[in-house]
């Protein structure tokens, strides 16, 4: 009988199985090169009497000096060890901004201002309704009061109303929902890259709250959509060296004085992104927080590109030929933040990525530089590092470029489309909203991690991991209470206007 043919390798063996045999074989190594070892040890001990394990440990001979020196220098290595070990950083709740209805700009308003304004610079208004239709924004993403003036109205007086009325909305639903007193707060950090009066923003929040007068206060100005993780960042430094203590972290963009009014495109650009949005957040050293805290901060790595000039001047704030001032976005904004991506993922890839990742991605490595420098490069699977990911919304191609580059599906983006859809970009705030959707669609477990990724001028990408400390209950309220049954919406490529 005619024998049949064998099977392709291919269509026998599913390849996604053996990558998952490879990489448990690479993780557990020292697991399965330990377990053998150990019972082997195991088998001779069971063959041996228990005369011949007595004679064994007679035969051992112990000095009194010996035993004390080592006891001494195991409890003198374990004191060492336990009083050098970094506090535990604990993301105890956070609460986020959400407008009121009064402030919605839908694309019809959003245009008819824009006629208006620019009444005499058609083809800035034809620029501005092109950038819309593709932007991904919806129809409920809000401008400050001033912004809807017909000239609008960005005085001093208008933007310092718009500051105080997103803080301190914030920070009152942060206070109801911790139970924290104004008083025990220790540590305040405000950040707001364009609106930086005199007295500062967080002088403002103490003014309000009456907060103590030790608190040790920070305000960040100029650092542009990444400044929420440099306040992660030098909150964590603080609790580092203040034992028992709390910090306080609010995240905003004023977006009252810095509408622009002028001709130039690239500056015009900022007006159909950016919208009113802050978040509070309520940090903790403290043990007693550990039951009651959300998440736990794993990491934080911060790439900085500003020693190169295209970095540098890609997002530019100055003022156009008649004397307006905006933001100048560089066309090879994306390329910049592709390379400050990849610097950020060069650092951060070794402390979250499996071990078989690291492998794969170290022998592509190697073949590149000794065999063949064409060779496609190993882009290594975060989505075995990580849960859920927060990009910030800054704009629908930044969320498309970090989604093919990532190797990301749909689902893990998810909440930084329908954020930007939602309140559109809100700068160093948006990765709270974009953490606040998974959770209000219930999807956040113990023990997973979320990796949260910023850009923002400078130009800089900045990366912070967190590791959820308890399942979290779906919230009842939240800037996503009324609408997270409608998401996830369908967002077309283009929306005709």
């Amino acid at each position: 009988m005619p024998q049949a043919p064998m099977p392709e390798l291919t269509s026998s063996v599913k390849l996604k199985y053996v990558k998952l045999g490879y990489q448990y074989l690479v993780n557990h190594f020292l697991s399965f090169l330990l377990i053998p070892i150990m019972a082997i040890g195991a088998v001779e001990l069971l063959r041996m009497g228990p005369e011949e394990i007595l004679n064994v440990w007679n035969s051992l001979e112990f000095d009194l000096v010996q035993v004390l020196c080592t006891s001494f220098f195991v409890i003198f290595i374990s004191t060492v060890y336990f009083m050098s070990k970094p506090r535990t950083i604990y993301l105890v709740d956070y609460s986020c901004y959400k407008p009121p209805v009064t402030c919605r700009v839908p694309f019809a308003t959003f245009m008819e201002h824009s006629r208006l304004i620019l009444k005499d610079k058609p083809k800035s208004v034809e620029f501005q309704m092109r950038i819309l239709e593709r932007s991904g924004l919806g129809e409920e993403t809000c401008l400050p009061p001033a912004i809807h003036y017909i000239p609008p109205t960005p005085t001093m007086d208008a933007a310092r109303s718009e500051a105080q009325l997103v803080i301190f909305t914030a920070m009152d639903d942060l206070f109801k929902k911790t139970g924290l007193k104004p008083k025990d707060v220790d540590i305040l950090i405000v950040n707001c890259s364009l609106f930086s009066p005199t007295p500062s923003l967080s002088a403002m929040v103490i003014n309000k709250y009456k907060l103590r007068s030790n608190i040790k206060s920070v305000n960040l100005s100029g650092m542009g959509c990444s400044a929420g993780l440099i306040s992660v960042d030098l909150a964590r430094d603080l609790l580092q060296v203040h034992p028992n203590s709390n910090a306080i972290i609010v995240s905003t963009e004023i977006i009252t004085p810095n509408y622009y009014q002028g001709n130039e495109r690239a500056m015009l650009l900022p007006n159909c992104l950016f919208r009113m949005g802050a978040a509070a957040i309520l940090m903790s050293n403290r043990r007693s927080d550990r039951w009651r805290a959300k998440y736990k901060l794993s990491h934080l790595v911060r790439t900085h590109r500003g020693a190169d000039d295209k970095s540098f001047y890609c997002v530019y704030e100055q003022e156009d030929k008649e004397g307006h001032v905006g933001i100048n976005l560089s066309k090879d904004l994306m390329a910049i933040a592709g390379e400050a991506l990849k610097a950020n993922i060069t650092t951060i890839g070794p402390l979250v990525l499996p071990a078989s990742e690291q492998l794969l991605f170290l022998l592509s490595l190697i073949g590149r530089k000794i065999f063949n420098p064409k060779l496609k490069p190993y882009i290594p699977d975060f989505k075995l590092a990580f849960e859920h990911f927060c990009i910030h919304a800054g704009g629908r191609a930044v969320i498309d470029e970090l989604q093919k580059n990532l190797q990301l599906s749909g689902e893990h983006v998810e909440a930084s489309r329908m954020t930007l859809h939602r309140f559109g970009n809100t700068s160093s705030s948006s990765l709270w909203y974009e953490l606040s959707y998974i959770e209000s669609k219930g999807r956040m477990r113990r023990g997973d991690r979320v990796w949260q990724i910023a850009f923002g001028s400078g130009f800089k990408c900045n990366s912070a991991v967190w590791k959820c400390n308890r399942t979290i209950k779906t919230p009842k309220d939240g800037p996503w209470s009324d609408c997270i049954d409608r998401y996830p919406v369908f967002i077309p490529e283009v929306v005709k206007l």
